[in-house]
């Protein structure tokens, strides 16, 4: 029984997967009809269940870095890919209605057009992995500076980073309250 909740177990993934999927639902992000709103700037559901996700997470890893369990993986910045890749993820979330993974959570539901959305997304995933050669050649190179992060380009630390970033989100929780208001 132990080794059903050890790290890396499958078991484990499937429980906090299925837990992840059930809050995505009470969120309300198993929705197109919420996300596709969002788009319209009408429902801010989606940016709060966002920004309370990273900023959960964002004090989770602090604390996790600050008592040496963790250090932060930082990747390559790498503007033009970032740039092409948000684009194309934003462009494919506004026809699909669907983010990857509310898509997934939506399938859960009993959403058939999710699960011909998903394989559009394996489709998508196969195309990248057979260009990226290509990919890593022509577009990762542009704007291509290494592994930093802003307290490195700054000089202000990574809490302060996130302090900022926590106030940001404040402003725009009670922003988006106020205009959600009948």
């Amino acid at each position: 029984m132990s080794n059903l909740f050890a790290p890396g177990s499958a078991f484990l993934a499937l429980v906090i997967g299925g837990a992840f999927g059930v809050l995505l639902h009470t969120g309300r992000v198993t929705s197109c009809d919420v996300i596709q709103n969002q788009f319209r700037l009408k429902d801010f559901t989606v940016l709060k269940v966002m920004l309370t996700a990273i900023l959960v997470g964002g004090v989770g890893v602090l604390f996790l870095v600050d008592a040496n369990l963790a250090k932060f993986a930082v990747k390559d910045a790498n503007l033009l890919g970032v740039t092409l890749g948000a684009a194309i993820f934003g462009v494919g979330m506004v026809f699909y209605g669907y983010c990857p993974g509310t898509g997934l959570a939506a399938i859960a539901t009993g959403s058939v057009h999710a699960l011909v959305g998903a394989l559009g997304m394996i489709a998508g995933a196969i195309l990248f992995a057979v260009s990226f050669d290509w990919v890593k050649a022509n577009i990762l190179t542009v704007g291509a500076y290494g592994k930093i992060r802003l307290p490195d380009v700054t000089g202000v630390s990574a809490p302060v980073w996130f302090a900022g970033l926590a106030v940001l989100a404040l402003v725009f929780f009670v922003w988006a309250e106020r205009r959600q208001r009948p």
